[in-house]
């Protein structure tokens, strides 16, 4: 027969067998979820940031398309930043809705499927 201290070692001794089971576990999901999400967000930053690149370079173009209709370099580049001011403004007012809520909404669902 086992005396009561014995079976508080061996319950001690499951209890931390469970914890680091336990921990295990939850390191692996978290990894697992890292590895979903991360190569997810890479590619995507990759394509904004191609098409930073291609909107910048289109922008000096039409600033200097726009700067020889009016023959004065500065009106173009004013022209072309006076709109980049008009769709910061939209975005300032309208950013939750276009861009915080749906890149939430897409990591929490990637997140929920893995499970």
């Amino acid at each position: 027969m086992k005396t009561p201290g014995s079976l508080i070692e061996l319950l001690f001794e499951k209890i931390e067998e469970y914890s680091k089971t336990n921990y295990e576990l939850i390191k692996f999901k978290l990894l697992k979820t890292t590895a979903i999400i991360v190569p997810a967000l890479i590619s995507r930053l990759i394509v904004v940031l191609v098409f930073f690149f291609f909107t910048l370079i289109l922008s000096v173009g039409i600033a200097f398309l726009l700067s020889e209709m009016f023959d004065n370099l500065y009106v173009g580049f004013f022209i072309v930043a006076a709109f980049y001011l008009v769709i910061g403004i939209i975005f300032y007012f309208f950013l939750y809705n276009w861009i915080k809520k749906p890149m939430g909404d897409s990591i929490v669902k990637q997140i929920l499927k893995q499970q």
